[in-house]
């Protein structure tokens, strides 16, 4: 599992290893059952604290995607498929008004910018 963090964003480490995760289940690297790491060897492996990583994987245990099995580690569960789709569409929603700022201050009006946007659906 290759998860790159980059610090000098200004997304927390925590949330980095958490949207990683999310996008090799959703694109089937991780499947139901896999392994994650252990929060140690992932900490030692990122050189991080280890508990970012426990941060970490509790977050995505309260959204339903791994399970923590005392003991036994941290498994990937059956993909909810209208969590993932919602998950998709956040990332969208949050690339298309990236794109609209981005417009707004090259000074495209916003019917310009529907436009463009109306002229890529007919691709």
């Amino acid at each position: 599992m290759k998860i790159i963090i980059n610090t000098s964003l200004m997304i927390p480490i925590y949330e980095q290893i958490v949207d990683q995760i999310k996008v090799l289940i959703r694109e089937g690297e991780l499947k139901k059952d896999d392994n994650l790491p252990s929060v140690r060897s992932l900490s030692k492996e990122l050189k991080i604290s280890a508990l970012t990583v426990k941060k970490a994987y509790d977050h995505l245990e309260s959204e339903g995607f791994v399970e923590t099995v005392h003991g036994k580690g941290t498994y990937v569960l059956a993909p909810n498929k209208e969590v993932l789709l919602e998950e998709q569409r956040k990332e969208l929603a949050s690339e298309l008004a990236q794109a609209i700022q981005k417009g707004r201050r090259c000074g495209i009006s916003d019917e310009e910018i529907k436009r463009l946007f109306e002229f890529i659906l007919e691709g």
